[in-house]
């Protein structure tokens, strides 16, 4: 059966592709929209539980709007879900991304003015004009240049993009620097270096190759337990966003390993090697 985070299909409508493979009452094409939100939340059903996140300039595919909220797949990695139709906007194809921790959109280009919202690290933007210090938005509005990079520009070192998320508070299903969960983590630091990633922790155990048990691990390999993932930092620590702290936070492998299965948790269920 088709996973249902990733099939853009419900019974009363599926996306074009799905014909004859799924039943719906009618499909469409969708229609392609922009996250104008700092962050929205993509949810299970309308006003269920939060799945995970998209963020600002993110596009979506809306196949439907139903109760104020849209019908969507992300088009980021796939992931379908009901997003409110308030943090949605006309779609506009991104120039730039964040690239820092988090940043500020302002009216003017002017560190001094009140700004008008947050940014997370990942969050797109259109730049029409560079003025310096600031870059303007096709909406009229500025972010520090040096916040940004141009879209098709990677960092190249995961475990150096999940170090600018330390301390960020743990939120199930985040997505952002707000507020990130494990797999929000390592997805944003796979993606940052140009990596597909899915995006909840049991569809990462399938990417990459098996590292054989017993073998050194390297820096950026990915362990896993039954719902939770971490990324090797080091020789002996690991950064994983967590509810042990709260947060994201670097942990000695084994004290990790020994306390996850000391809580019930279990043991480690497979270690990838996703870099080269």
């Amino acid at each position: 059966m088709s996973d249902p985070r990733l099939t853009p299909a419900n019974p009363r409508v599926a996306h074009d592709t799905l014909r004859g493979h799924v039943q719906a009452d009618r499909f469409t094409p969708g229609m392609l929209r922009r996250v104008t939100s700092p962050v929205a939340d993509i949810l299970r059903t309308p006003d269920g539980a939060r799945d995970r996140q998209a963020l600002f300039g993110e596009h979506v595919l809306m196949l439907e709007e139903v109760d104020g909220h849209g019908f969507v797949q992300a088009e980021r990695d796939g992931y379908v879900g009901y997003v409110k139709t308030a943090h949605l906007g006309t779609a506009l194809r991104a120039s730039h991304w964040v690239s820092a921790a988090a940043s500020h959109l302002y009216p003017q280009p002017d560190f001094k003015t009140c700004e008008t919202a947050p940014l997370s690290f990942g969050s797109r933007l259109n730049i029409t004009a560079d003025h310096g210090r600031f870059s303007e938005t096709a909406d009229g509005q500025f972010v520090p240049s040096t916040h940004l990079t141009p879209v098709g520009t990677h960092l190249p070192d995961p475990t150096k993009t999940a170090a600018l998320f330390l301390g960020t508070p743990y939120l199930w299903g985040g997505n952002s620097r707000a507020g990130i969960d494990c797999s929000g983590l390592v997805q944003a630091a796979l993606m940052a270096a140009g990596y597909d990633c899915p995006g909840d922790s049991d569809m990462q155990e399938k990417i990459g190759r098996k590292i054989p048990e017993g073998a050194p691990l390297n820096r950026g390999d990915l362990l896993f337990w039954k719902g939770h993932v971490a990324m090797v930092f080091d020789h002996d620590r690991l950064i994983h966003a967590n509810a042990h702290h709260m947060a994201v936070a670097l942990e000695p492998i084994e004290a990790a390993i020994a306390r996850i299965a000391e809580q019930g948790d279990g043991a480690v269920t497979a270690q990838r090697r996703f870099l080269p």
